[in-house]
C-alpha cells in the first residue's frame, strides 16, 4: 500500500490543513472483474491466463476482448482487442494441447461474456458496500464510490482494509480501493497499485499525488486530449496543474479548466447515489482504425445485442436507438432514430443500428457504439415492432430524428 506523508498545508483554500473539512471518498474497483467471475465458477482458472470475449463463442475467432486477466495481459492481450488478434498472442489451451507447434504453458483459456452471472456477483458486492457506507454511488457493474466521511481520516485505512477483506471473503473476488478527499483523486488512487491495491491520498496531498503522473491519468483526459496537451508541452498532471488557465481555455474551453482543477486537487463533488439511468450503451474500440465492413458490422451487431440484453435484464423500454462512430483521429459522429413509442426489441436495436451506421460502412473507424435512450421503467404493455409497422410503415425505416449525444 502507498500512503503519502502528512504535511502542514491547505485543502481547497482552508488554512492549516484541517482534516475535519475534508470528505473521505473511497473508490472501489474490482480487479479484472469478468475474469474473476469466471474463476469463481471454475477455480481451476486461478493463476491461468483468462480472456473473456464479447461476441465470442467457444472455438470461434469472432468477437472482442472484454476483459483479460493480468496473466493474459503479459502476453499482450488487451481489452477491446479482436479475439483473432488475441489468439495470435495467446493461443487456446485446448488447441495447444494437440498442436506440437504450440506451447501449452504459453496458452490461455477463453470464455464468452456472461453478463447475467457477472451482474449477480456484482450485486453481492454492492450489497456489502451499502451495508458499510451511508452513501454509495454505483458507477458500473464493478465499481462504486463510497462516502466514508463518518469514518474519518483516522479510521479510513482499517475501514478500507476490512472492506477489501470482506468482499474477498464473502464474494470471492478482489477489489482495489483508492481513498482521497475528492472523487477524481480516489478513482485514480484505486488504479495505482492494482491488483488488490489500497492507496490513501490524504487532505492537502492530492496535487502532490497527481504531479508525477502522466497527464492521461487525470479524470476527463482521454488519449486524444492527452496528445493535444503533450503538443502544448503538458506531459504530466503536474504540468497541467501549473498550466496557464487562459491558454487551456482557448484550446479546450471549460473542459480544459475542469481537468486543470482536477489536477490541482480541486474537485468539490460529493458522493451522491445514482438515480435511474437516462440511457444504456456499449462501445468498443478497434485495436487500430478499420475500414473493413465485415469487422465493423460484426462489432456493431455484438454491441447491439449487449445493449438490448442489458435493457431486458433491467426491464427497460426505450424510444430512441442510436449509434456512435469515431473516425481518425478522433472525429465523433452520432446518429439516433426516434421510435413511435417505447419498445424492447433486440432485433430492432440491431436493425436500426446497422441502418444508422450505413453511411460510415467502408470508412476508417476506430470505435463504434450503440445506445438506447428515452427510457421507460413503468410497467406497461410493450409495443411490438409489428404494431409500429402496421400503423407507421416501418419503425426501422422511418426518417426519424437524428441528434447528437455522448456516451
Amino acid at each position: 500500500m502507498e500512503r503519502l506523508p502528512d504535511e502542514n498545508g491547505s485543502w481547497f483554500g482552508d488554512s492549516g490543513g484541517d482534516d475535519a473539512v475534508a470528505q473521505v471518498v473511497c473508490h472501489v474497483d474490482m480487479d479484472c472483474f469478468y475474469a474473476a467471475c469466471e474463476r469463481l465458477r471454475e477455480p481451476a482458472l486461478r493463476g491461468e491466463p483468462v480472456v473473456v470475449g464479447m461476441g465470442y463463442e467457444p472455438g470461434a475467432t469472432d468477437g472482442a476482448v472484454a476483459t483479460a486477466s493480468y496473466e493474459a495481459r503479459e502476453y499482450g492481450v488487451e481489452s477491446a482487442q479482436a479475439i483473432s488478434t488475441a489468439l495470435e498472442a495467446l493461443p487456446r489451451k485446448i488447441e495447444a494441447a494437440t498442436d506440437p507447434d504450440l506451447s501449452v504453458e504459453d496458452a490461455g483459456f477463453y470464455r464468452p461474456v456472461d453478463l447475467d452471472f457477472y451482474e449477480s456477483v456484482g450485486a453481492e458486492v454492492k450489497t456489502l458496500l451499502h451495508e458499510r457506507a451511508g452513501t454509495v454511488r454505483e458507477v458500473s457493474i464493478d465499481e462504486a464510490y463510497l462516502d466514508a466521511s463518518g469514518v474519518g481520516w483516522g479510521g479510513v485505512e482499517p475501514f478500507a482494509r476490512e472492506l477489501k477483506a470482506t468482499v474477498e471473503r464473502e464474494v470471492g473476488v478482489t477489489a482495489s480501493v483508492g481513498v482521497a478527499p475528492t472523487m477524481s483523486a480516489a478513482k485514480v488512487a484505486s488504479d495505482r497499485d492494482k491488483p488488490d491495491g489500497l492507496v490513501v491520498v490524504e487532505p492537502g496531498q492530492v496535487r502532490e499525488f497527481f504531479a508525477p503522473l502522466d497527464v492521461e491519468a487525470v479524470h476527463g483526459v482521454g488519449p486524444v486530449t492527452a496528445s493535444e496537451l503533450r503538443e502544448m508541452d503538458i506531459g504530466t498532471a503536474g504540468d497541467l496543474a501549473a498550466a496557464d488557465p487562459d491558454r487551456l481555455a482557448d484550446r479546450f474551453g471549460e473542459r480544459g479548466l475542469a481537468v486543470r482543477r482536477y489536477a490541482r486537487g480541486e474537485d468539490d463533488r460529493g458522493v451522491e447515489p445514482t438515480g435511474r439511468p437516462k440511457s444504456l450503451s456499449r462501445e468498443s474500440a478497434f485495436s487500430e482504425a478499420t475500414a473493413a465492413p465485415t469487422r465493423q458490422r460484426e462489432r456493431l451487431r455484438t454491441l447491439a445485442a449487449a445493449v438490448a440484453a442489458r435493457a431486458e435484464r433491467k426491464g427497460v423500454l426505450y424510444r430512441t436507438i442510436g449509434i456512435k462512430a469515431v473516425e481518425p483521429p478522433f472525429q465523433v459522429n452520432t446518429r439516433a432514430e426516434s421510435l413511435p413509442g417505447p419498445v424492447a426489441d433486440a432485433d430492432l436495436v440491431e436493425e436500426t443500428a446497422h441502418s444508422l451506421f450505413e453511411e460510415f460502412v467502408g470508412d476508417p473507424v476506430r470505435k463504434v457504439g450503440v445506445r438506447v435512450s428515452k427510457l421507460s421503467f413503468a410497467d406497461r404493455d410493450q409495443a411490438s415492432l409489428d404494431s409500429y409497422a402496421d400503423s407507421d410503415g416501418s419503425a426501422a425505416g422511418q426518417s426519424g430524428q437524428r441528434s447528437l449525444w455522448e456516451f
